[in-house]
Parts: C-alpha cells; structure tokens; sequence
C-alpha cells in the first residue's frame, strides 16, 4: 500500500512539472553531448595516442605524459605566467562589475542608465579577433589613439604589444573593457532583490550615499560575491586562448605563454595529443581542487558556499 501511494504521489509530481522538465531537456542534453560525453577522452592523457589505433588501440603508459609535463622546462615558465595572468586579472577585474552594478544601481536617470547598461555589455558579444584588431589600432606607434595623446602628453609613444612590461597590463585593461559589463547582470540582478525596506530605513537613519552603500547594499551583496569568486577560482590557471593567441607575438613569448597556447602547439602544431590531453586535465584537477578549497574556507569564515 504504501507503495502504491508512493507512485502515486511521483506521478502527480511529474504530472505537475512535466513542463518545466521539458524546458530542462535541451540544457540536459547540451551538457551530455558537448561536457560529460567528451570526458571519455580524457583517456588520451594516459595513453601514446595514436588517431589510426584510435582511443581502445593505443597503449597505455600510465603516468608518463604527467612526468613529462612536470620534468619540462617549459612547464615552469607556463604555470608562472597562467597564475600571474590570472591573478592580476581578478585583482582589477573582479571588483570592477561590483562597482559598476553599484553605480548602476544608485542613479536616478533611467534612461542614462539604460543606454549605460547597453554600451558596457555590448563588448562581451564581440570576439577577440575583433576585439583584438581595435587594440592593436589603438595602441599602434603609427597613429594610434594611445600614443597620439601620449605624444601629446610630451611622451614617448610606447610599444605596447612588443615590450613585455607593457603587455600583461594591456591583456588585463582589455579583459576588463570587454567582460565588466556583462558580468555586473549578475550583481544588479541581486541588488534589485535587497528588500528596499532597508535602504528606506537607512535613509530614514540619516545614512548617506556611501552609508547605504557599505552597510546595505554590499552585506546584501555578500553571498553572490562569494559564489562568483568561488567560481572564478576554478580557473585560475585558465586564461582564455583567443585572448593571448591573437594579441601575443615573439617579444612578449616569455610572459604570455600560458597553457592555453602551449597547448594549442603541442597538440594542434606538434600532433602531440596525449600530452596536450595531460595538461589539459592537469588544469582541470588544479581548478577543481581551487574551488574546493575556496568553498571551504567561505564555509570557515561564515560566508557560505556554492554547497
């Protein structure tokens, strides 16, 4: 009987939600086909892969492709650059959509904020090869934007893609110039979830501007924060491959190698794919190993988590 009843109660549950599992249908199978599926590759990594043997055919060598890895002498340099990189990419980029959706937040003219709005998310749906021409314009020594207002400046103009001090700091000012509008969607979504009760109490308090801001809107900000940056974690060794492929040359090799490229070459130009699979799944440990800790310690601290 109690059997029964159970059935019951799970059939009229889905009854009740067959649309929405439905809508859920298309994301299920993006994610089989294009994440889980694929996973089966990472075979490769352990194993000399040969494509006419295929992934059942090839040998496996164990741990090998990772001794290589980790005994080459391109390996340091890579890890150095993908961390440094990434680091001084969250440094300035991350607080840069918070402050945005902030400011977004507080101004009173709507349709300035609109226009806003449209102007700071267009860049995210523009590649990097476009993205990457405008830069190398702007930042030429022959009539770029960059170096005329430097000459201007009584200057001398810079080489900014070519010298190696420069251009770590351009991928990071790109980076930012492209992504901070989108990524601030998340932030104004959770600021127009605040009860406005708070910031109606506040101002009833004599809170100013700031005020409200350090003590209203940030604490409600707190948890969607924390879950991003928890998120963000899991790539801290990822830097995107357009990005440096197509700004990076030769002067600047030694600081904008990452894994990205250095993957590209070996298992694209060099038709090494199990070693290119072995870096690739090196990064993948690394990252989830970064959002587990990262989760942990907001647990400890009394942030939350992502679980």
């Amino acid at each position: 009987m109690g059997t029964e009843v159970k059935n019951r109660k799970t059939k009229a549950y889905f009854k009740r939600y067959f649309w929405l599992y439905l809508f859920l249908l298309p994301a299920l199978v993006y994610f089989a086909v294009f994440c889980y599926g694929p996973m089966y590759g990472i075979l490769m990594a352990f194993q000399d892969f040969k494509p006419v043997r295929g992934i059942r055919g090839s040998e496996f060598v164990g741990w090998e492709n990772f001794r290589i890895l980790f005994r080459s002498s391109q390996f340091s340099r890579v890890l150095r650059n993908s961390v440094w990189i990434s680091l001084i990419k969250l440094l300035w980029g991350f607080p840069v959509p918070i402050l945005l959706a902030v400011v977004l937040s507080e101004l009173r003219m709507r349709k300035f904020v609109k226009v806003s709005q449209t102007v700071t998310y267009i860049p995210h749906f523009i590649s990097w090869v476009v993205l990457s021409g405008i830069m190398v314009r702007l930042l030429s020594t022959s009539g770029g934007a960059v170096n005329i207002l430097i000459e201007a400046l009584g200057g001398t103009p810079k080489q900014f893609l070519l010298e190696p001090e420069y251009f770590r700091s351009v991928l990071v000012i790109s980076d930012i110039w492209k992504e901070s509008g989108w990524s601030a969607i998340v932030y104004i979504a959770a600021i127009s979830g605040i009860d406005r009760e708070l910031f109606d109490a506040a101002r009833v308090d004599g809170a100013g501007l700031l005020q409200k801001i350090r003590y209203v809107t940030l604490p409600g900000l707190a948890s969607t924060i924390t879950v991003v940056l928890i998120l963000r974690m899991g790539s801290v060794i990822r830097n995107g491959f357009e990005q440096i492929y197509m700004l990076y040359s030769a002067p600047v090799f030694d600081v904008a190698d990452v894994f990205e490229t250095y993957t590209y070459r070996i298992g694209m130009l060099q038709a090494q794919y199990s070693y290119s699979t072995a870096v690739g799944l090196f990064q993948s440990v690394v990252g989830l190993l970064m959002v587990l800790v990262t989760n942990k310690i907001s647990q400890k601290i009394g942030e939350g988590g992502i679980w």
